[in-house]
């Protein structure tokens, strides 16, 4: 049997139960492609300080390409005493060159797998970023497509003011946008190299840090060594980043479900992204935004439970620190599948733009309009609110219609009637940010710069 990276010390083997426990490998595996990347640059740097000869580089660059082909195309066979990513590939390595146990000088696991960690989210956050902006842009192109077409705004769950289709649509959008923000400046930090921090204090060797992380096309390198293998702030950035679009892609994914149901009738779900029942043959059911929903609570309790890992930790490294692999990994498929999935079902949704102008066009939304009227007039606001209010009572009580009870009122008259028409509300709020389609136009022109900036 194959001995560990620490067997030196011990005179027996590690039992199963510690084994079981201990080892990463079913999970960190994944990460094999920035572990090699890391030990490349790490010997090409020990080459630049001549602790490599240049034979030697070139001996272990090959073995290492060699060990990246064997595990792309599956015919790398893992042993048992493999606990981790990082022994695997050394102990391939070493098989293939035997100077390849030369590779480690100066490097720890502690930063190695540090190294990794923040290679593999750095590759993590770029290809959710890239998600999140195709969603958005499908958001621009639904928006671009819905016209003057609106529906009723909502407080409340309560029908408040109608607001255009597009304007709805792209609340969603600035909200991704945010996302986005969020996940690069987490890159931002995440983008800093630790190698060459060892153990916890540095080296006595001659590394040279700065040129490794320029192999790594890394921005920044650490500045303290005992911070450098302790930190871990960056998963957990990633993963409130991740929470927090998980939390706006279940809001979405609510409103979908409503707008689906047959009590709004807001849209048609197409066949491709929704399902059926087993037993009702009627069904059509919105089960990407169902999941869209669920998925946030799995995301919270990732980083829950990272920050919970890490509250107690002590300077430097603790086995404790392996619970940031696979919740990250996990939150970061979730994310992946969940922006595919509402992207193909919403660039696919049919909107009933006549169901929901049905709804939108009762004249209480227009209550707010024949306020704003009375100010216009020179009323003050609160005065303004407790005429309408008043006339909206009576026509609700059954003493007329609010049409005519607002054209009867001397203060309101038939002016302030014609607001209640059908499709005059939602062109009325024309402020920057606004509903009304005038002003959506506007932000349209905002929010395709914002994604081409």
């Amino acid at each position: 049997m194959s001995s560990t990276l620490w067997h030196g010390r011990f005179e027996g083997g590690p039992s199963e139960a510690l084994q079981a426990l201990n080892d990463s490998l079913p999970f960190d595996q994944r990460m094999f492609r920035e572990d090699i990347a890391g030990s490349r640059a790490h010997v090409r740097m020990l080459c630049d300080v001549g602790l490599f000869t240049e034979d030697e580089r070139d001996s272990v660059l090959t073995a290492l390409d060699a060990v990246e082909g064997e595990i792309e195309s599956g015919s790398f066979e893992f042993k048992v005493n493999d606990e981790d990513i990082h022994t695997a590939v050394e102990r391939r390595v070493t098989e293939l060159e035997t100077i390849g146990a030369k590779k480690h000088t100066g490097r720890s696991r502690n930063d190695q797998v540090a190294t990794d960690m923040r290679l593999w989210t750095r590759g993590a956050i770029d290809e959710v970023i890239d998600l999140t902006e195709r969603l958005m842009r499908t958001l621009l192109a639904q928006a671009e497509a819905a016209g003057d077409a609106y529906l009723p705004g909502y407080t409340h769950l309560q029908q408040a003011q109608p607001v255009a289709l597009s304007h709805h649509l792209l609340a969603h959008g600035w909200a991704l946008a945010r996302d986005v923000d969020r996940l690069r400046d987490a890159r931002s930090r995440t983008n800093v190299s630790v190698l060459g921090a060892g153990a916890l204090a540095g080296s006595s060797l001659p590394l040279d840090p700065e040129k490794t992380a320029a192999y790594l096309d890394f921005e920044g390198v650490f500045d303290n060594s005992l911070d450098g293998v302790a930190d871990r702030d960056f998963v957990a950035e990633t993963l409130f980043s991740l929470s927090l679009l998980g939390v706006h892609l279940s809001r979405i994914g609510e409103e979908l479900i409503l707008w689906a149901s047959t009590e709004f009738g807001f849209i048609t779900l197409d066949d491709g992204f929704s399902t059926g029942s087993s037993m009702m043959p009627q069904k059509k059911n919105p089960d990407i935004a169902e999941l869209a929903r669920g998925k946030a609570g799995r995301l919270i309790g990732h980083l829950v439970a990272f920050l919970a890992t890490l509250k107690g930790l002590p300077l430097t490294y603790n086995k404790d620190m392996q619970e940031d692999k696979e919740g990250m990994f996990d939150a970061v498929d979730t994310v992946r599948l969940t922006l595919l999935a509402l992207d193909g079902m919403i660039s696919t949704t049919t909107f009933n733009v006549d169901a929901m102008a049905a709804q939108a066009d009762t004249p209480y939304a227009a209550a707010t309009d024949l306020a704003e009227w009375l100010v216009g007039q020179g009323m003050a606001f609160r005065d303004a609110h407790g005429v309408v209010g008043e006339k909206v009572r009576r026509a609700l009580a059954g003493e007329g219609s609010l049409a005519d009870l607002v054209a009867a009122d001397p203060q309101l008259g038939d002016e302030a009637a014609a607001l209640l028409a059908p499709g005059v509300s939602v062109t009325r709020r024309t402020t920057r940010g606004g509903g009304s389609p005038a002003a959506v136009a506007a932000q349209i022109d905002r929010f395709r710069a914002r994604l081409d900036g």
